[in-house]
């Protein structure tokens, strides 16, 4: 059978930037999979990586099917518009208008609206920043972050939810990501923003190359939750 592999961030330079066909045995696991690509990429296994299987999170002993797409997802580091009346999600290559987007976002019945804007510094770990640029499994980003915001929803009784995350190249001073939360108590929606940024940069597949003044890096993505990365406590796939 054969699966098309997607590598994301980092993983590009040992994989290449393209996506490419993988023939495997019928039954072949997420596991055997990822034997066979360490043998291009002998870092692989020391990544923590999570493994997607048409755009859902697969574990180890995922048995794999013909056709199957596969992406390769470091730790992250974290369009067109997707929502209804309660919660917008956004992927944009566009500058975000965060003045706009908040006027929408505020109801009659909210007593408080809480706003995240993620916005790109001039250093980081001390090193000069010219520019960001940041990419995105975006079928699969989209879904997480509808999840994520019907989740905040219902675990903080929030009215409404708005996460618009920015791609491609950013300058400094634009924003990255806004998240939107109204509510009609300060408390949840204080909880409520606090937990989605959280939790979008530990399991929304987008992550950023940082180019500074003396060179370029993928930035260091945070470890995934729990149950997402194939590499955990029964140690490497092989």
């Amino acid at each position: 059978m054969q699966v098309r592999i997607l590598p994301f961030g980092v993983l590009k330079d040992s994989l290449g930037a393209e996506p490419f066909a993988l023939d495997l045995p019928g039954g072949a696991t997420v596991a055997d999979l990822l034997a066979r690509l360490g043998v291009q990429s002998p870092d692989l296994e020391s990544l923590g990586i999570a493994v997607s299987v048409n755009a859902a999170y697969a574990e180890r002993n995922h048995v794999l099917r013909d056709d199957d797409e596969v992406g390769l997802l470091p730790p992250v580091s974290g369009g067109a518009a997707a929502g209804d009346d309660v919660n917008v999600v956004r992927l944009t290559r566009e500058v975000i208008d965060a003045e706009s987007l908040v006027r929408a976002a505020k109801q009659g019945e909210d007593g408080a609206v809480v706003v995240f804007d993620g916005i790109v510094r001039n250093n980081s770990r001390g090193r000069q920043t010219l520019f960001l640029d940041y990419e995105a499994y975006e079928e699969m980003a989209m879904k997480q972050m509808r999840e994520l915001s019907g989740d905040a929803v219902k675990k903080f009784g929030v009215r409404h939810v708005s996460i618009t995350h920015r791609l491609g190249r950013l300058q400094v001073g634009e924003t990255s990501v806004l998240i939107i939360v109204a509510s009609a108590h300060r408390a949840q929606a204080y909880e409520a923003s606090r937990w989605l940024i959280d939790t979008l940069k530990k399991t929304v597949p987008i992550w950023k190359k940082e180019t500074f003044v003396d060179g370029a890096v993928w930035a260091d993505g945070e470890p995934f939750p729990t149950g997402y990365a194939v590499e955990g406590a029964d140690g490497p796939a092989a």
